[in-house]
């Protein structure tokens, strides 16, 4: 923290204090009414409890419009949160990375018909720090008290300091998003932003099936041979029943890396399972017959994985070289070229086109290189319009003429 951001006043609670929490269905209609009422965009955020609950569901919603203040509300007591998606109408929806809230929020029913992600526009507008509190810092001078973001939000009741961290994720989102559509207008991107904007909220992400997740295993490259992947994949999937059904966070249950460890070693008896890095917890002990039994199902399963799932896509880019030289040089080529061209428009390289886009474009490229199949191609790929108009030339002359081995 430098010196100058140490001076900034610092906001340790809303303007107007820390309201209750809603849990009752008569609370969630005067919300909903409130809400309803008031007009202008709505400052949306959601606490999970990642690494202690099973899943990625929310455990506390916040929402705040212009004249009706923050709104908390507990959604482990509501079937559905529809009928403030109701009361909502069009409103905007402004959230700090979309990403990690609108899946969870999906689930309670509610769903925004329109979007400002304002960690998305400080990437567009080149920020230095696109976190919430460096945002808040730059462009609204103040500082926020941020803590608890690791909490267990599960816990009830919610302590008074974590509601309090939890508003102050809404208070400013309103007069945050002003500031940064002003930014982005006068950068010339505010088109760009919001073809990025209706991307990102229609964006379904692609998801493996339940049986082929266990390939995201941290760590799992440690493993030489099919035999092994199996015993993990087998691990992963007792792992994951048990964690459903207590549950629990399944790295709270077993952190990978004692996953991976045991498929390694595949030991065959308790005492052996136990003594393999990461096994010496209560759940390791107690439940150590069910982790023996996977281990033995993954030894003797015909089934054996290959090393890499189907819809991986290209391999990684280091490995290109000398297993296709052209490719290769395309990629490298096309990389270099775009991130001067980033430069040039204040934005990370992976802002302008998204790093698979270009892997995938320059691992199979179209029959026929030119301006419209490059175009076509980077579309196909999930290109937002702008971006195609910012890169097709640039990468199309790359792989054309792309730069010799030897100065890569």
């Amino acid at each position: 923290m430098t010196e100058h951001t140490e001076e900034l006043p610092l906001l340790t609670e809303p303007a107007g204090g820390v309201p209750g929490v809603i849990d009752t269905e008569r609370g969630l209609q005067r919300c909903a009414e409130a809400l309803g009422a008031a007009q202008g965009p709505v400052a949306v955020d959601a606490e999970r409890a990642s690494g202690f609950r099973y899943g990625q569901r929310a455990f506390l919603v916040q929402l705040k419009r212009e004249g009706t203040g923050i709104w908390l509300i507990d959604p482990e007591v509501f079937d559905t949160l529809l009928p403030i998606q109701r009361a909502l109408g069009d409103a905007e929806w402004i959230l700090h990375a979309a990403t990690q809230d609108l899946p969870c929020l999906a689930e309670l029913g509610m769903s925004p018909p329109a979007l400002f992600d304002t960690e998305l526009a400080a990437r567009m507008a080149g920020l230095p720090k696109v976190g919430l509190g460096a945002v808040v810092e730059q462009l609204l001078g103040v500082r926020l008290a941020k803590e608890h973001s690791a909490a267990d939000w599960s816990r009830r009741p919610l302590p008074e300091s974590w509601l309090r961290y939890a508003a102050l994720d809404v208070e400013l989102l309103i007069e945050l998003r002003a500031a940064l559509a002003q930014l982005l207008t006068d950068q010339g991107k505010w088109d760009w932003a919001q073809q990025e904007f209706e991307y990102l909220r229609r964006f379904k992400p692609a998801q493996l099936p339940r049986h082929e997740r266990w390939r995201k295993t941290s760590g799992i490259n440690r493993l030489k041979s099919p035999r092994k992947m199996a015993v993990l994949r087998e691990l992963w999937l007792a792992r994951e029943s048990l964690a459903e059904k207590r549950d629990l966070s399944p790295g709270h249950l077993l952190p990978d890396k004692a996953l991976v460890a045991a498929a390694d070693a595949m030991p065959r008896t308790v005492p052996q399972l136990l003594d393999v890095p990461g096994f010496q917890g209560r759940a390791a002990k107690r439940e150590a017959p069910r982790w023996i039994r996977a281990i033995e199902a993954g030894a003797a399963s015909e089934d054996l994985p290959g090393r890499q799932r189907p819809d991986s896509g290209p391999p990684a880019p280091r490995t290109w070289k000398d297993r296709n030289p052209e490719a290769f040089r395309r990629f490298r080529t096309a990389r270099a070229r775009l991130a001067r061209h980033a430069e040039t428009l204040n934005m990370m390289p992976e802002t302008l086109l998204t790093p698979a886009v270009l892997k995938q474009l320059c691992w199979s490229p179209p029959q026929s290189i030119d301006l419209d199949t490059v175009s076509t191609a980077l579309e196909e790929l999930g290109a937002r319009p702008w971006q195609v108009e910012q890169t097709a030339a640039i990468i199309t002359v790359a792989m054309l003429d792309p730069d010799p081995l030897e100065e890569l």
